[in-house]
């Protein structure tokens, strides 16, 4: 069928939606509905078989849902209406919850149902729940519904009763420190930890808190901002204390301000505070919040990272790399990078960039530590290095974890392996790694079409060696035990030793540091050139700026590539080969 996704933003679960759809053989097409675009005019153009929304903030306009069939993906059980149906979920403190997929009919969610399906509720932030069970639901009520529209059979059921929930406003998400304990300080944090944040007066001015921790062990007068942690603040409630990452200061009118690691964004305002780091080696499972973590069993070594956003800033890079380069003095067979649940990286970080007071010399800061630490997981040679995505990756993300021996998925990821869109050629030494991977002539393609990539797909063409089907919850455990299954293999000693040749070969071919300096040379035009459209995408990126149109590679239809390229494994390359990428990044 020729679907047409029509969505506010090209999200992480439209994006999933336009990857699985083109798997099971769909032609897809993605429209924008922006504030200037004739919806009902757009629509029709395409003439689709039938169109799916599967994040809308706005209604769709009866011309278009009389024409069409039009199904919605409301992030709410059957019954559930309004616009934050999932803020309510996690700030109520819901253990389960739902996926509905209605028809569009004059009545906000209050269509025909197609297909639903419920998922639980862990104690983890709404975007992170978003990408994890909420998305795992909503493709499994979405396929189902697409099957059942194909079919020419079913037919939709109503719905009975139904609650309509009211917006969540800042009065609802209001925090009162000197009254609130860590349990509710924590759900109105986590119900708003991406968008729109929790507005909140701290040291003096007004700001938007985003995301939250549970402390277990500092105490203070609440209110008071007590420690340090990795660019977080640790504030203490009624009965206890959480951990802040991230704040973001109000627009005041303006565009909207990024968000920044917390004692970035306070700057001169922060008093003496003592840093504390998380307790060393505490287990996969450990209370005490860190973003970065390392525990050990038998003989793998699993180094773990959680960035907010999965933008890796440079001192997150710098951090990363020497905690890489401790777990390397250890002595482990196989090491994991990654393991998590939610993001594993989205390459730099162009919010702290937008904020600097140089933005092109922060970029070039950010690449060359991106770089250190992709070249560090390149070079090991003394044991296998495995790449665990339990949540999504893209750009220098991508790349990053490509630099490992294998990369293993959640079966849910979405990988999105370009540049282009941001105006950058790249680094990362993708130039090397992932031409290695899946071949010179299906990397030009994947870099230049830009689209996201499923799992299943990714591992189909090579870039991804092993596809996990879990539930987020269960990725960190399932890896622990694919690691520990790795590590036991009488094959892995002698994949150590051949991989430490390999490289020596390839160094001799050409040096890793001739992919980095041509690379580089790249990148570094486009940051010191003020006219480069990269600090325009940047900025309107952080600003979340509307386009003002659809971009031509999402509105055109893609059709399945399940038949296209095979090229796992390809070493060896030619230098033309490892420099065909695209040239217009």
């Amino acid at each position: 069928m020729y679907v047409l996704l029509v969505a506010s933003a090209f999200n992480s679960l439209t994006q999933r939606v336009h990857a699985e759809l083109r798997d099971h053989g769909h032609r897809v097409a993605v429209e924008l509905a922006l504030p200037d675009v004739a919806l009902t005019d757009t629509v029709r153009r395409h003439d689709p078989d039938l169109v799916i929304a599967p994040m809308l903030r706005t209604a769709l306009p009866e011309e278009v849902w009389a024409a069409y069939t039009c199904l919605v993906v409301h992030p709410g059980p059957v019954g559930d209406r309004g616009p934050s149906s999932l803020d309510h979920a996690v700030q109520d403190g819901e253990t389960r919850w739902g996926v509905t997929v209605l028809q569009a009919n004059a009545e906000m969610d209050a269509g025909d149902v197609w297909a639903a399906a419920d998922c639980p509720v862990p104690p983890v932030g709404k975007s992170d729940l978003y990408r994890g069970e909420i998305a795992d639901a909503a493709l499994e009520a979405v396929l189902l519904a697409v099957e059942r529209f194909a079919s020419g059979t079913y037919v939709p059921q109503p719905q009975a009763g139904g609650r309509a929930r009211p917006f969540l406003r800042q009065d609802d998400r209001r925090i009162d420190w000197a009254a609130d304990g860590t349990e509710r300080v924590l759900r109105v944090l986590r119900a708003a930890d991406s968008q729109p944040g929790v507005r909140d007066h701290l040291l003096g001015g007004d700001w938007y808190l985003h995301g939250g921790h549970r402390e277990d062990d500092l105490r203070g007068r609440p209110g008071e901002l007590l420690a340090t942690r990795a660019g977080a603040v640790c504030r203490a409630t009624a009965d206890g204390a959480v951990w802040i990452p991230e704040l973001r200061a109000p627009a005041a009118g303006g565009p909207t301000a990024p968000r920044l690691p917390a004692t970035l964004a306070l700057g001169d305002r922060l008093p003496p505070l003592p840093e504390i780091p998380a307790p060393a080696d505490g287990g996969p499972h450990r209370p005490a919040w860190s973003d970065i973590g390392y525990h050990e069993e038998g003989q793998t070594g699993f180094l773990s990272f959680s960035f907010p956003g999965g933008a890796m800033s440079t001192g997150h890079c710098r951090r990363l790399l020497d905690a890489y380069r401790t777990a390397c003095t250890r002595p482990t067979t196989v090491l994991v990078l990654g393991g998590g649940r939610d993001f594993f990286s989205n390459g730099i970080h162009l919010g702290v960039i937008e904020a600097a007071d140089d933005p092109a010399e922060e970029s070039w800061a950010n690449i060359n530590a991106m770089d250190d630490l992709v070249e560090a997981v390149l070079s090991t040679t003394d044991r296998l290095v495995v790449s665990a995505l339990g949540g999504n990756a893209a750009a220098g993300g991508v790349m990053l974890a490509l630099a490992a021996d294998e990369v293993w998925c959640r079966s849910g990821v979405v990988l999105n392996p370009h540049y282009r869109l941001m105006g950058l050629f790249g680094s990362e030494y993708w130039t090397y790694t992932l031409p290695r991977r899946v071949g010179s002539s299906l990397a030009v393609r994947l870099t230049s079409e830009a689209l996201p990539l499923g799992a299943s797909a990714a591992q189909r063409v090579g870039l991804v060696d092993r596809t996990v089907d879990c539930p987020p919850a269960d990725f960190p455990r399932e890896t622990e035990c694919l690691a520990a299954r790795l590590a036991a293999l009488p094959a892995t000693a002698s994949r150590i030793a051949a991989k430490k040749a390999e490289r020596e070969l390839h160094e001799a071919r050409r040096p890793l540091a001739a992919y980095r300096a041509a690379e580089l040379a790249r990148m570094r035009r486009t940051f010191f050139d003020p006219e480069a459209p990269y600090h325009a995408l940047r900025r309107a990126f952080v600003r979340k700026e509307h386009p003002a149109v659809t971009p031509a590679h999402l509105a055109r239809a893609a059709a399945d590539r399940r038949g296209a390229g095979s090229g796992s494994g390809v070493t060896g390359l030619a230098v033309s080969d490892a420099a065909s990428g695209p040239r217009s990044c």
